[in-house]
């Protein structure tokens, strides 16, 4: 299931949220899986325990597929660009990862998604693991 979000989120909220990086928003680029160019997505990362993790509110959305079809990407925040490998966590190891992000998060449009789509398994979740090509972190 994906909810696409609204167009004032695409359009303004989201390149001024990636340009600013307010609210601990980092940028994200994951290589697309079928043209093999640079996607870039604001996202949230959460911390829970020693293990840092992306979760996608919206459901399985286009970066969401293509972090699925390649398994690694970059994240850039606080000025440095880390390159990652990531490994999707189980439906069951993700509703304490999702109240965590939820806990983080301020935007009343992201909060909303988890109401309309209130299911585990409709927010893809996953977590990072040092540079790409390292084995995973255990869950939580």
């Amino acid at each position: 299931m994906y909810l696409k979000p609204p167009t004032l989120t695409r359009k303004v909220i989201n390149p001024l949220a990636r340009r600013f990086r307010t609210g601990g928003v980092a940028d994200l680029t994951v290589t697309r899986r079928h043209s093999g160019t640079p996607q870039h997505v604001p996202v949230i990362p959460v911390q829970v325990a020693t293990t840092r993790y992306l979760v996608c509110p919206y459901g399985d959305s286009d970066w969401v597929r293509n972090l699925r079809a390649v398994g690694r990407a970059t994240l850039r925040e606080h000025g440095h660009t880390r390159a990652f490998s990531a490994h999707e966590v189980p439906t069951a190891d993700r509703p304490a990862i999702i109240a965590a992000y939820l806990e983080s998060v301020h935007n009343s449009d992201v909060k909303r998604c988890f109401d309309v789509m209130p299911d585990p398994t409709d927010h893809p979740v996953f977590s990072l693991d040092g540079p790409a090509g390292t084995s995973p972190a255990p869950a939580p």
